[in-house]
């Protein structure tokens, strides 16, 4: 039994279960910045579960340096919004927008324990690699990202982040201090404005990077994990977000159009038949615009966050200068 599970928490594991006992077969991941694990367990019955273990009070250590107390708030708060994200958001989600099922849930002595469905046993046992990523694994991504932002349009992020996404401004004052593009550091509030602003806001999942999401082993079903920077905001911070995860710089200009045109024909069918309140053609109509916007507000992150990332390329730059210059 690993000592970070204590006795509260294995009590928490059986009762949620009904299992009888269980170990860890698996570490599944080391949580960004020592916050802690996420353990694969067996139960009695060789059934399995994924426990999410976070210790709310850890010293951070992130692998790029940003340490600050800022950072470390921004964290905790992450963690919390991923626990009311299970509590009180989850069962929203269907067939469609799959995601593991929450079985259990407690906080003990400043940690926190999420006890979720094992998608590996239910079906989706696939992890793909960037640059090496089927078509079809591609659009089921998209697929669930257009039905997940169609689920949630116009609601309000109780319990979540006000403005949803990992890289919003108003959480990333130092990566911004550190950008050595003026241009874009100047531009920056405006690009976040723009899109904060835009007329029609759904849910966003925050983090819709390809490592986020588990494939059957067909690639041609999909579900979605971590769930800490879900929250208000533009369909396409998620979308241009998630492509840049997938492609390489000589693939986006030639599949941006075609990605962009699938996303749209599945949100408006989905809107058509679930929100007849809803314009789909208008919503499509401003996300359309808002695409480069939000392409340009990510790249704004990194550039401060990581100068030398392999994102940084000259697709991102020309796309940035163009809307910058827009702007002007």
């Amino acid at each position: 039994m690993p000592p970070s599970l204590c006795p509260h928490f294995q009590e928490k594991i059986l009762s949620a279960t009904g299992a009888s006992m269980f170990e860890v077969v698996e570490v599944v991941q080391e949580l960004w910045s020592g916050y802690g694990q996420i353990l694969r367990l067996r139960l009695d019955g060789d059934s399995k579960v994924v426990v999410k273990h976070i210790r709310m009070a850890a010293t951070a250590s992130h692998p790029r340096g940003w340490n600050s107390n800022l950072s470390h708030q921004r964290k905790l708060k992450s963690y919390q919004v991923e626990t009311a994200w299970y509590c009180h958001w989850s069962q929203n989600c269907g067939p469609k927008t799959r995601i593991p099922e929450l079985l259990g849930f407690d906080r003990h002595n400043g940690e926190i324990l999420l006890i979720l469905e094992d998608l590996d046993a239910s079906g989706f046992p696939s992890r793909l690699t960037p640059n090496a990523t089927p078509t079809d694994a591609i659009r089921a991504c998209i697929d669930w990202l257009a039905n997940f932002h169609a689920s949630f349009m116009g609601v309000e992020p109780t319990h979540l982040w006000k403005t949803g996404t990992y890289w919003h401004l108003a959480t990333r004052s130092e990566e911004l201090a550190s950008l050595g593009d003026n241009e874009l550091k100047k531009a920056a509030p405006t690009l976040d404005q723009i899109l904060t602003s835009a007329a029609h806001q759904t849910l966003v999942h925050g983090d819709a990077k390809l490592a986020n999401f588990c494939f059957s082993k067909s690639g041609n079903d999909v579900a979605a994990v971590d769930f800490q920077y879900v929250g208000g905001g533009c369909g396409m911070k998620d979308l241009a977000y998630f492509i840049g995860s997938c492609l390489d710089e000589s693939s986006y200009e030639k599949k941006e159009n075609e990605f962009l045109d699938q996303y749209f024909v599945t949100l408006c069918r989905n809107i058509s038949i679930n929100r007849p309140d809803l314009d789909p053609k208008a919503i499509e109509t401003e996300w359309r615009e808002l695409y480069p916007v939000a392409w340009t507000d990510f790249y704004r992150f990194l550039k401060g966050w990581s100068p030398d990332h392999w994102k940084i390329n000259s697709y991102s730059e020309r796309l940035t200068r163009e809307v910058v210059a827009s702007l002007q």
